[in-house]
């Protein structure tokens, strides 16, 4: 009457259980881009021309500036007088 009740399978269930490893994603090797020399004495001379432009508007800035200065302190002496 008070005897246990033992399950059908004797055997316990395993303690460890054996996941499968997720696959390691395959690496596709990257296209290979053909440059010309063409194409990169063009990028070249882009940049050349570009900084130089870059530098000349630099250049004509600082110019209008210091004007503006010297104008702004002549007109300031004439005024005085």
């Amino acid at each position: 009457m008070f005897l246990p009740k033992y399950p059908d399978n004797p055997t316990p269930p395993p303690a460890h259980t054996h996941t499968t490893a997720e696959p390691v994603p395959v690496r596709r090797p990257a296209p290979q881009i053909s440059v010309s020399t063409g194409a990169v004495a063009a990028v070249l001379v882009g940049g050349v021309v570009l900084t130089a432009l870059l530098a000349a508007v630099a250049v004509t800035a600082i110019s209008v500036a210091v004007a503006a200065v010297v104008l702004r302190s002549m007109l300031r002496d004439q005024h005085r007088r």
